[in-house]
């Protein structure tokens, strides 16, 4: 099987999975089989999978170790917030999937302009520098919505520091966090945005560009050798992978009545990244399946009570050590070998006929 066929393979089965998993959420949805608090997982878990999938792009794919991801996606959250409210209250829109789509964007974009800012000058960085500056970058960016305070008053648009005396409706409140938030997000929507950072992050994986980045991964100094603009392909992964944090971040904050900058601390950003690590580094599907899991397992542990973060650790821990088991990565080799075999084509043997011999 050459490696073209190989990658549509994946790619399908990648998509299959979301569409699979979607109607089926969507029937146990109508037939009432989904608990109450599964059903207020569904959102959260598109926005964990988005996350995920846009890490995947930094962590897996352009090999450098970001932690400030949270950072991104509480931009997101609080422009989609404010946008939402803005639209609602001060031009009179009441059609929310028109404001639902365009927070998403606006959350996106901004999240995209921040993640230009900080890649510019850290992008140039390697490793646990890298790492160390996006989890600063993180911290500031909580640190800032703490003070922020913002209003809609008619048609105007208030934005201030440290001043919570504005006049109007006041939708960004300091410490309080995001306050009267529309909850507009649905299912539906989050199962869109998976499927357009799917769409975004396995093609662009599968193009030029993203063959260039992956070549910088692997080889940075023979790829510089050949022309190859290692801090452009490098700012690309990166600001792409913000846009997709920010319209995460967009329809997280939309799913609640109330939202705080203390939701997304320096876990969070760690929390994705157990999401991209366990469901392996570069591996799409597997941040998918990663993602759903471990956003769904701590519901499910739930009867277990004061104990249930105890045994979401341990079960984490578990998973980790059989994934990096020798025995268990063998036979997965191995079963991965006969399905390759059964989609692999068998090639007729063709026969050579010599001419008349003398």
């Amino acid at each position: 099987m050459n490696a073209k066929r190989r990658k549509l393979i994946y790619n399908l089965s990648t998509y299959a999975v979301v569409v699979i998993a979607f109607i089926w959420c969507q029937m146990l949805l109508n037939s009432g089989g989904m608990t109450r608090s599964l059903k207020g997982q569904l959102v959260p878990i598109c926005c964990w999978i988005t996350m995920a999938v846009s890490l995947n792009l930094v962590v897996g794919i352009s090999g450098e170790l970001s932690l400030g991801h949270a950072g991104f996606m509480s931009v997101g959250a609080f422009t989609g917030i404010i946008i939402s409210g803005w639209l609602q209250h001060g031009m009179g829109m009441e059609d929310t999937t028109l404001r639902l789509v365009i927070a998403l964007v606006a959350g996106g974009l901004l999240a995209g302009v921040a993640g230009v800012l900080i890649g510019i000058p850290v992008l140039r960085l390697r490793g646990d520098y890298l790492a160390i500056v996006t989890l600063a970058f993180g911290e500031i960016i909580r640190n800032v919505m703490n003070c922020i305070y913002v209003s809609v008053d008619g048609r105007a648009l208030n934005i201030d520091f440290l001043n919570p005396n504005l006049p109007g409706k006041l939708l960004l409140n300091g410490p309080n966090g995001a306050v009267s938030v529309g909850k507009i997000a649905t299912f539906t929507a989050g199962f869109i945005l998976v499927l357009v950072a799917l769409f975004v992050v396995l093609n662009l994986t599968n193009s030029r560009s993203g063959r260039a980045i992956m070549a910088i991964r692997d080889a940075r100094i023979a790829a510089e050798s050949v022309g190859i603009n290692a801090t452009k392909y490098k700012m690309m992964a990166f600001v792409i992978s913000a846009v997709l944090a920010g319209m995460a971040g967009a329809l997280y904050g939309l799913n609640y009545s109330t939202l705080v900058a203390g939701k997304f601390k320096f876990d969070q950003s760690i929390n994705v990244l157990v999401f991209v690590v366990l469901g392996g580094i570069g591996n799409t599907l597997g941040s998918v399946i990663a993602a759903a899991a471990l956003t769904i397992l701590p519901e499910l542990l739930r009867e277990f009570s004061n104990y249930r973060m105890l045994v979401y650790a341990i079960v984490l821990i578990l998973v980790m050590l059989a994934t990096n088991n020798p025995l268990i990565q063998q036979v997965t080799r191995n079963l991965a070998a006969r399905v390759k075999r059964l989609f692999s084509k068998k090639q007729p043997k063709v026969s050579v006929k010599g001419g008349d011999q003398a």
